[in-house]
């Protein structure tokens, strides 16, 4: 795991929940750091502060409301809170502790990506650019480091829009790519094949959402 990636600790006592968060953390680009109890972590922490904090409210022996204030007597770490209380007042308890963002369970794991993302963007800690490194040779694509399976045209229009970052191109270009790569391509399937390449990207880097459609114009790949 590249050391350059943004470390997260994620503090939860429900194992099965715990590794489905840290996948989602990995594909998004973070480092993700596991403990299951607040004891350990807070050492931890102490003794290499994270980024951001993922903590449960529920922990054994040491909970997560104890867990925030203990943090926030030597670190101003973003620590987002996720629980299975869902009472008004224990929400209220979970920012007064000094939490950053409070999510009930069940959650959504992209939506949890979604709100660190945007803690680290606000506390100017935002995550490197997810990686893109495209073969040229062998035509192929892979994604922090995970190959993608891509068709000859899914590859072409993938390349096509990774080599201009942020700017928008027409269907009539990326049919001239894949055109060029492979004999599948019409005007008609340019949007097939997006869909595709979203929804292999999704799969590789759950959340991220790199090509945008922009209305009237084509698209564009923000990688």
């Amino acid at each position: 795991m590249s050391a350059s990636r943004t470390r997260i600790a994620i503090v939860e006592d429900e194992p099965e929940l715990a590794a489905l968060v840290a996948d989602y953390a990995r594909a998004a680009g973070y480092e993700p750091e596991v403990f299951h109890d607040g004891a350990a972590a807070l050492a931890a922490i102490r003794a290499a502060p994270p980024a951001l904090v993922v903590l449960d409210l529920m922990l054994p022996g040491l909970d997560g409301l104890a867990l925030c204030r203990a943090l926030r007597a030597f670190s101003a770490v973003p620590v987002v809170m996720v629980t299975a209380r869902v009472e008004e007042i224990d929400r209220l308890l979970g920012l007064e502790s000094g939490a950053d963002d409070y999510l009930c369970k069940p959650f959504s794991p992209r939506e949890l990506m979604a709100r660190i993302k945007a803690i680290l963007r606000r506390a100017g800690g935002a995550p490197p650019p997810p990686v893109l490194a495209l073969d040229e040779g062998a035509r192929r694509a892979r994604l922090h480091g995970q190959a993608l399976d891509l068709t000859p045209s899914e590859y072409a229009i993938l390349a096509a829009l990774a080599r201009r970052p942020g700017q928008v191109l027409s269907r009539a270009q990326l049919l001239d790519a894949a055109r060029a790569d492979s004999l599948d391509a019409t005007d008609r399937a340019i949007d097939s094949h997006i869909k595709n390449l979203r929804r292999k990207i999704d799969a590789t880097a759950p959340g991220l959402e790199p090509i945008r459609s922009i209305y009237g114009l084509g698209y564009r790949c923000d990688l």
